[in-house]
C-alpha cells in the first residue's frame, strides 16, 4: 500500500499555454473518471489523489515540469504534521527541542525548515494534513499524547512556552524597524544581555547606524543579538551566517552555544555544514522532495547526523533518500594543482576608496585552475574581484587584459519581471533551450524547470543558482564568482563547488571564487589568495598560495583547528581546547593535510 502524493506548482502550471496534456493523457480521466480537471477558482491543474493511480503520466506529459507525483509508503499518511491545502507541501512528523542543547536541522531548501520553525513557535497551528477542517487543540493534544511533543504543545497553547526567531530573510527587519541597531537589540533586551551580545558579535560601529544602512553582515548579526537578547524558552535561529565572515560566523555560534549553555532549547537552520557541525549538539535531518514533501528523521548526534545527510542513507530508520553519496575524497582536498598556461596575471595592485587602502601582492590565474579568496569582511576582496574583472582600475598597478572575464556579483537584483529563460538567452548568445550551454551548464545546475518563472518570483538559492548559470555560459576565459553559496543548500553547495571544478578543468577555463563557507572553499579551490588587515580601513592580500599553506595561514588567524572526519571526509573544526585541537596548534597544523 501507497501514501499518494500529488503537487501542483501554482507557478508554473499554465492551462492557457499548453494542450492541458495532463488531463488528456490521464488513464484514469480516460475511464471516464474526473481525476485531474482545472479548478474554476485558481485556473490551475487540481488532481484528486484518492482517484490518482501513482503512474505519473501527466508529470511527464507537463511542458512546463508543473506536476509531481510521489508514492510514499501508507504508514506516513499518519505521520502528517500539515498541509497547505489540495496538491501542496505536506510536512511529516517534527523534531522535538531539548533543554540546553542546540538542535539543527539538515535539509534542502524546500524541505518544510520554516514550516517546523512556524508550527514550533506557535505561529502556525498544525492542522494535521486537515487543510480543509483544521482541528482544534485538544485533536491535536490527543494526536501527540505520549510523546514530548504534547507538553510542548500544551505549553505553546497555554502561553507558558515563549519563543524567540531569528528570521531568515533579515533584509525584513530593516524594512520593519526604523531606528538604529543599538535601538532594534535594546528594544527586545529582556535578558540585560545587550552589551554582551553587541561585544560578541562585534556590533559597536553597527549600534549607531540605522538598520537600512547596514550591510547584510551587521543586519544579520543585529537580527541575531536580538533574537538572543530575549527572555525565552525556544530560540530559532534560521541561516544565522549568512552575509558573514568566518571570524564573524565563529562568534555568531558562541552567542547560540551559550543560549544553551544557559539550558534554553535551541533550534538552528543552517547550510554551513562547518559551523553546524561545530555549535550542534544533535541534528534532525529533513529530507523529501523540495517544495512536494518533506519528513523529519529521528535525532541524531551532530557527526552521525551530518555524516548520514552526505551519505543519504539513515541507517537506523534504514531510509536512503538520495541515490548519490557526496564524498570529500583526498585528491580533491590536497590541493596539489598541476600548473597550466597563464590566463590572466597582475602586478602588485593598489587602490583607495575613500579612507580605505586595499594592496595585492602580484600574482596569476591559469588554464584549468580554480583559485580561492578568504579573508574577513571589509578588507577588499571584492575589490580585488572587480579590478580583475575590469570593472573597476587600480590606482597603481595593471592587470593584463589577455583574458576574458565573466563575473557574477556578491549582490544580485532579483526584482525583475524577466523570464529567467530570456536571462539564459542573453548570457548564452542564442537560444538556451536546446543548445550545448543548456547541455553544459542548466541540466547540471537544476534550473530548466525555471525558465518560465520571473526573476522576482525566485528564492533566494533559485536565483543564485541563475546567476551562476548565467556567469558560466558567458563565453570568456576567467569566471569570477563572489560569494556563490549565499542561499544554498547544503546539497547545492556541494554540487556546484563541484561542478565548478569539473567545468574549469574539462574547458581548460579558469575560475575565481569568493566565499566565507570553508568547507566549499575547501572543495572547490586549487590555490588560494588570503586577505589580511583591519576591517574598513586597510586591507592586504598575499599572492597565490598552495591551498594547504594558505588554510593553515588562515586557520590559525581564526584561531581554529581542522581535522577530517574519518567516515565522510570531509573537513571538521576540533573542539577549542580539545586534545586534537591542542596537538594540531602546537605543532603548527592548523589544516589537517598542512
Amino acid at each position: 500500500m501507497t501514501h499518494r502524493v500529488a503537487v501542483v506548482d501554482h507557478d508554473l502550471c499554465q492551462p492557457r499555454k499548453c494542450g492541458q496534456e495532463c488531463i488528456k493523457y490521464c488513464p484514469v480521466n480516460k475511464s471516464g473518471a474526473e481525476c485531474i480537471v482545472i479548478d474554476e477558482e485558481t485556473h490551475k491543474a487540481r488532481i484528486d489523489e484518492n482517484l490518482c493511480n501513482g503512474f505519473g503520466i501527466c508529470a511527464k506529459v507537463c511542458p512546463f515540469d508543473a506536476i509531481t507525483i510521489v508514492n510514499l509508503a501508507a504508514e506516513l499518511a499518519s505521520d502528517k504534521v500539515h498541509q497547505y491545502g489540495p496538491n501542496s507541501f505536506r510536512l511529516y512528523r517534527l523534531p522535538s527541542p531539548r533543554r540546553g542543547e542546540v538542535v539543527g536541522l539538515l535539509g534542502r531548501n524546500g524541505m518544510g525548515k520554516s514550516t517546523v520553525i512556524n508550527i514550533l513557535s506557535g505561529a502556525l497551528q498544525p492542522n494535521l494534513g486537515k487543510y480543509d477542517g483544521p482541528p482544534d487543540w485538544d485533536e491535536i493534544l490527543r494526536y501527540y499524547s505520549g510523546t514530548d511533543l504534547k507538553q510542548h504543545f500544551e505549553g505553546i497553547k497555554e502561553g507558558r512556552i515563549r519563543p524567540s526567531i531569528k528570521p531568515q530573510q533579515v533584509q525584513n527587519v530593516a524594512q520593519a524597524f526604523d531606528g538604529t541597531g543599538g535601538e532594534l537589540i535594546e528594544k527586545y533586551d529582556e535578558r540585560g544581555a545587550a552589551a554582551g551580545l553587541i561585544k560578541e558579535l562585534d556590533l559597536g560601529s553597527a549600534v549607531d547606524r540605522r538598520t537600512e544602512e547596514m550591510s547584510g553582515g551587521e543586519l544579520q548579526r543585529v537580527a541575531v543579538a536580538a533574537a538572543a537578547a530575549r527572555d525565552a524558552d525556544l530560540y530559532f535561529f534560521d541561516e544565522p551566517s549568512s552575509y558573514n565572515d568566518v571570524f564573524q560566523r565563529a562568534g555568531v555560534a558562541r552567542v547560540i552555544q551559550g543560549l544553551a549553555e544557559a539550558g534554553r532549547s535551541v533550534m538552528v537552520v543552517e547550510h554551513d555544514l562547518s559551523l553546524l557541525d561545530y555549535l550542534s549538539d544533535h541534528v534532525e535531518v529533513l529530507y523529501g522532495d523540495p517544495a512536494v514533501y518533506g519528513i523529519v528523521s529521528g535525532v541524531m548526534p551532530a557527526k552521525t547526523g551530518i555524516n548520514a545527510f552526505l551519505d543519504g542513507y539513515l541507517h537506523v530508520e534504514n531510509i536512503r533518500f538520495r541515490d548519490k553519496q557526496f564524498t570529500f575524497d583526498a585528491s580533491t582536498t590536497a590541493g596539489d594543482f598541476q600548473e597550466g598556461e597563464e590566463t590572466v596575471s597582475y602586478t602588485r595592485l593598489e587602490k583607495a576608496l575613500g579612507q580605505f587602502r586595499v594592496s595585492v601582492e602580484p600574482g596569476m590565474v591559469r588554464k584549468g585552475e580554480v583559485l580561492g579568496v578568504a579573508g574577513a569582511n571589509a578588507l577588499g576582496k571584492t575589490t580585488l574581484m572587480k579590478m580583475i574583472a575590469g570593472v573597476e582600475s587600480p590606482d597603481s598597478g595593471e592587470v593584463a587584459k589577455t583574458a576574458r572575464i565573466s563575473y557574477k556579483p556578491q549582490y544580485l537584483q532579483g526584482d525583475s519581471d524577466a523570464e529567467v529563460v530570456a536571462i539564459l538567452d542573453g548570457a548564452n548568445g542564442g537560444p538556451i533551450e536546446g543548445s550545448m550551454g543548456e547541455e553544459q551548464v542548466a541540466d547540471h545546475l537544476g534550473i530548466k524547470k525555471l525558465y518560465n518563472k520571473a526573476l522576482s518570483s525566485l528564492s533566494g538559492g533559485e536565483l543564485q543558482k541563475v546567476a551562476v548559470a548565467a556567469c558560466l555560459l558567458q563565453k570568456a576565459d576567467v569566471y569570477a564568482l563572489d560569494e556563490p553559496s549565499a542561499f544554498l543548500d547544503v546539497e547545492d553547495r556541494i554540487s556546484v563547488a563541484k561542478f565548478l571544478q569539473k567545468y574549469v578543468r574539462s574547458f581548460g577555463r579558469s575560475a575565481i571564487v569568493i566565499d566565507h563557507d570553508i568547507q566549499l572553499m575547501d572543495l572547490v579551490s586549487d590555490t588560494m589568495i588570503i586577505f589580511e588587515g583591519r576591517p574598513g580601513a586597510e586591507g592586504h592580500a598575499t599572492a597565490p598560495l598552495k591551498k594547504a599553506e594558505a588554510m593553515n595561514r588562515f586557520l590559525r588567524s581564526l584561531g581554529i583547528s581542522f581535522r577530517r572526519d574519518e567516515h565522510s571526509m570531509r573537513p571538521r573544526i576540533n573542539k577549542a581546547g580539545s586534545r586534537l585541537d591542542k596537538e594540531q596548534k602546537g605543532s603548527g597544523r592548523y589544516y589537517y593535510s598542512a
